[in-house]
């Protein structure tokens, strides 16, 4: 039976092989501090955390996640280590900054095969952006686990110097940029699913999820979707949920007495029940319900269905189906990792004790190692079996939902394109591309992104990590440039006609094969911009209009913008960064990329980056504020729940098909009558 904890309570740990398993809603950082018996921390190896995930029988996550599994093998640890604290922290520099404002962590101790032996869930926390969550300790040879939720308003760095440690601040600033090199590579975790009867029915596909800017009614042309005036309602305020809803006639400190005639009186033809109901909430009736799948032969898993997932249109199933079969893959692959490693230690510990005695070892050796690999190899197996069964129900999805999927989420040689026509609402998302682990190589999952676009993008040019990838780098900045125009236009195809602006700068006019198809169609809003003047023009441009709609929205003044700004969503392409760019410019794009999402302005910055190292750590905060991509299989991307390395796929146009063009044609024609 699980023991709850509360704080300060201890619970008797009958293993020592086991997880902390932190799930926290939003992403944390997860790490873990050794001290010996007077609670002290030795030195900076003794920490664990996303810099260095290893240590002597403990793992931590590498990176901010929502959702942790720290691994921890007690006899595996240094003699004189007597406590292991278990910490959170917040990241900085993105979401909130104080554990107050999101949901109280959750924390659990289990055994290898999930058994929950205790949990916590850390409340009472306000202003602390670090807290010490649990301690693993040694009393009397016995490991114990503690309850502790000490929160520190100083975060890591105030953490790490209660415990000791002298070079607490310099640590806690490495693990900061740890975590932010992290978030930079990390794909976004798709918003919660809100229980249907608790949603309002909008006039595009969905409402953005809570890590998006607020992009207005979507499909509505003509207007600046950040300038909508907020609600006035009281239920909008900023003290979100929970917060206090003035009555009529209470003034507030004390017990103001009020004059019965001030009080609004209802009018005699008001008869009948009082309407209870919010009077800026649409209501709508329900959504029909999801397909289901014809009835599974006995002992047979159920077929699977397109659209299946819990949503109002078919377009946001199949979104909330995908994003259901990547994170299934991410957690049946952890599952059998977990299972090969405990197969593993389990290996070792039984070959250490057979061999420790000196009588085993003459005549015995070779039996105990044989016994011991028999073990091994049936846990193993036993573990693929389960793995393949999941990949053989996730395949058999993937097989079903592939065709189904829209054009905004299909592949480019997907039938859907065919019959593509320019859309007249914004989507909920984009596809970008497909990922896969290791273990499930012939099971790619489409990587969505959601719409409009919350962080710009970077094109990698550079030499990829990968053994067998193209080793010419004229060939992978090619390739790296087909990479984004496909990505433009698909940009461009899934946006109404008028809702969507791409510009280029390509300072040395070095991708004018890449850009032929943009060029060739008409879709730019003006022929690819070169040489000094030419990049110094549109960064003026577009910082500007960032600029206006800035002090539009802050000022609540929405109808002063001037009549002839380009209210579409904007992106720039930016070829062959930073060579050409001076300081004035590279200072104009990092402003691009931190304020323009939020007002319709995106980059997409095709450049190696270690050509730009040397420029110093000028352009390292451009780098970590967008979206690495890659124009060839890289295992780089991580995802929000496990930390897996994900290799990403680019959604290449297919060689020699004229998909691209057909549909930029399209798009081209669609805007003539727009721009008039």
């Amino acid at each position: 039976m699980t023991a709850e904890l509360v704080r300060g309570q201890n619970h008797p740990l009958s293993q020592v092989r086991l997880e902390v398993r932190v799930s926290a809603g939003r992403p944390v950082v997860a790490g873990a501090t050794l001290s010996d018996e007077q609670g002290r921390i030795r030195g900076v190896e003794w920490v664990a955390h996303p810099g260095a995930p290893t240590l002597s029988g403990l793992e931590v996550s590498k990176q901010a996640a929502a959702d942790h599994r720290l691994a921890f093998d007690l006899d595996a640890l240094p003699g004189t280590v007597h406590r292991v604290s278990v910490l959170l922290a917040l990241p900085t520099g993105v979401g909130p900054v104080r554990f107050g404002a999101v949901a109280a962590p959750f924390v659990a101790v289990t055994g290898l095969d999930g058994s929950e032996v205790a949990s916590y869930t850390i409340t009472g926390l306000d202003t602390e952006s670090a807290v010490v969550a649990l301690e693993l300790y040694r009393r009397q040879g016995a490991w114990k686990v503690r309850a502790v939720g000490q929160g520190y308003v100083g975060g890591l760095a105030e953490l790490l110097t209660d415990q000791g440690l002298p070079e607490a601040r310099r640590l806690a600033d490495s693990i900061n940029e740890a975590v932010a090199q992290g978030l930079a590579r990390s794909v976004s975790a798709p918003p919660p699913r809100t229980p249907d009867a608790d949603r309002s029915r909008q006039a595009a596909a969905s409402a953005p999820g809570p890590d998006q800017p607020y992009a207005g009614p979507q499909g509505a042309s003509g207007t600046v979707p950040p300038l909508q005036p907020p609600s006035s309602s009281p239920y909008d305020t900023p003290g979100g949920q929970g917060a206090t809803v003035p009555q009529p006639g209470y003034q507030g400190g004390g017990t103001a007495q009020t004059d019965p005639s001030a009080v609004p009186q209802p009018s005699a033809a008001a008869t009948g029940p009082v309407d209870y109901s919010h009077p800026g909430r649409q209501t709508s009736a329900p959504p029909p319900p999801p397909p289901t799948a014809p009835p599974a032969p006995p002992g047979q898993p159920a077929r699977p269905v397109a659209g299946d997932a819990t949503g109002w249109s078919m377009e946001e199933r199949l979104y909330n189906q995908v994003w259901g079969m990547f994170e299934d893959l991410a957690r049946t692959t952890a599952a059998y990792r977990s299972a090969v490693d405990f197969a593993d230690s389990r290996m070792e510990q039984e070959l250490d004790k057979a061999l420790s005695d000196p009588r085993s070892r003459i005549g015995q050796g070779d039996a105990a190692r044989e016994a011991a690999q028999a073990k091994h190899a049936d846990l193993v197996d036993q573990a693929r079996a389960a793995l393949d069964r999941d990949l053989a129900q996730l395949t058999a999805e993937a097989d079903v939902v592939e065709p189904a999927l829209p054009a905004a989420y299909a592949r480019w040689d997907n039938p859907v394109w065919h019959g593509y026509r320019v859309p007249m609402e914004i989507p909920m998302a984009v596809r970008l591309g497909d990922l896969h682990l290791p273990e499930s190589e012939e099971l790619s999952i489409p990587m969505l992104v959601r719409l409009p676009l919350e962080r710009g993008l970077w094109i990698d040019s550079g030499r990829a990590t990968l053994e067998d990838s193209l080793a010419d780098s004229d060939e992978l900045r090619r390739l790296a440039m087909d990479t984004a125009v496909a990505n433009a236009a698909r940009l461009l195809a899934v946006y109404p006609a008028g809702e969507f602006t791409v510009h280029v700068i390509d300072p040395a006019g070095s991708a004018a094969s890449s850009l032929a198809p943009l060029v060739r169609s008409g879709v730019l809003d003006g022929p690819p911009a070169a040489g000094a003047t030419g990049v110094a023009d549109v960064l003026a441009r577009l910082t500007q209009r960032v600029d206006l709609v800035q002090m539009a929205v802050r000022g609540g003044a929405a109808d002063s913008l001037p009549p002839g700004l380009d209210t579409a969503e904007q992106l720039l392409i930016v070829n062959d960064f930073p060579h050409g760019f001076d300081d004035r410019a590279v200072t104009q794009l990092r402003y691009l990329a931190d304020e323009g999402p939020a007002v319709g302005v995106h980059l997409m910055l095709v450049a190696d980056r270690e050509d730009a190292a040397g420029y110093g750590p000028l352009l390292d905060p451009l780098w970590r504020a967008l979206l690495r991509l890659t124009p060839v299989p890289d295992d780089h991307l991580a995802d929000p729940w496990v930390g897996h390395a994900w290799t990403y796929e680019p959604a290449l146009v297919p060689p020699g098909s004229q998909v691209l063009q057909q549909v930029l044609s399209q798009v081209a024609a669609a805007r003539r009558p727009w721009n008039r």
